[in-house]
């Protein structure tokens, strides 16, 4: 996925979301502009119903703005079709979840090669030894053959960890990914966050632990729907 036209990989400019609820207007987002250039760690933190979760739709395509627009590696995210738009998440974006959202009924094996069967990624002979290369990476190979619900949670992200990479997107989002990990195995998957950085992956993690935000390069707090703060950590380079 390549930069836009400023260089950025993420733009948001001047974004609001309102849902419409049974006591009328309730405004998540307000007036969020954002950039992220390439190779960046972003975390995103703040109280309970600031917005964070649904900043991370806006930039995935999950959700879309009423008011503003959105733009990932060029794509006017906020212009494209459901079709459209799942395409495009499958070849450019890697999502991470709290909940893992494995499929309990495939092994982890099979888990990470989904994302290459629905978007034909990869030719069919290929996908098997990729999957098995990402196991590795993230250290759980050995597991590969094994169902989900017989991982532990740290493993199980993990393994989606891999299968957001399977595709190997230039974006990673990832939800609340250690909040369900005891804080050995939390601080064991930023430190994974780190290494895929290294890469040249772009990072944008929502989080509820500082002493984890504090491992990204950038922090955002949210508040009321609004980029409150925009903190740079001083021990990175970019």
């Amino acid at each position: 996925m390549s930069s836009g036209p400023n260089g950025a990989l993420i733009h948001l400019r001047e974004v609001d979301k309102t849902y419409e609820t049974g006591a009328g207007h309730l405004t998540v987002l307000q007036d969020v502009d954002l950039t992220v250039e390439p190779g960046e760690f972003i975390s995103v933190i703040g109280p309970s119903g600031s917005g964070k979760s649904t900043l991370l739709n806006m930039i995935t395509g999950i959700d879309r703005p009423t008011d503003g627009e959105v733009f990932v590696g060029g794509q006017a995210v906020h212009a494209l079709g459901e079709n459209q738009l799942a395409r495009w998440r499958g070849r450019h974006v890697g999502v991470v979840f709290q909940f893992f959202q494995l499929l309990p009924t495939l092994t982890v094996l099979e888990n990470v090669m989904l994302p290459m069967d629905f978007c034909g990624v990869h030719r069919r002979r290929e996908r098997r030894p990729r999957a098995m290369e990402l196991l590795d990476d993230v250290r759980i190979a050995d597991h590969a053959h094994k169902l989900p619900n017989a991982l532990s949670g740290g493993e199980q992200q993990r393994a989606a960890v891999a299968r957001a990479l399977a595709n190997d997107p230039s974006l990673i989002v990832a939800d609340e990914p250690t909040g369900n990990l005891d804080t050995a195995t939390a601080m064991d998957l930023f430190e994974l966050f780190e290494r895929l950085v290294a890469q040249g992956k772009t990072l944008v993690v929502v989080t509820h632990d500082r002493r984890l935000s504090a491992r990204s390069q950038r922090v955002l707090h949210l508040l009321d729907g609004r980029i409150h703060r925009d903190e740079n950590n001083g021990k990175w380079t970019h």
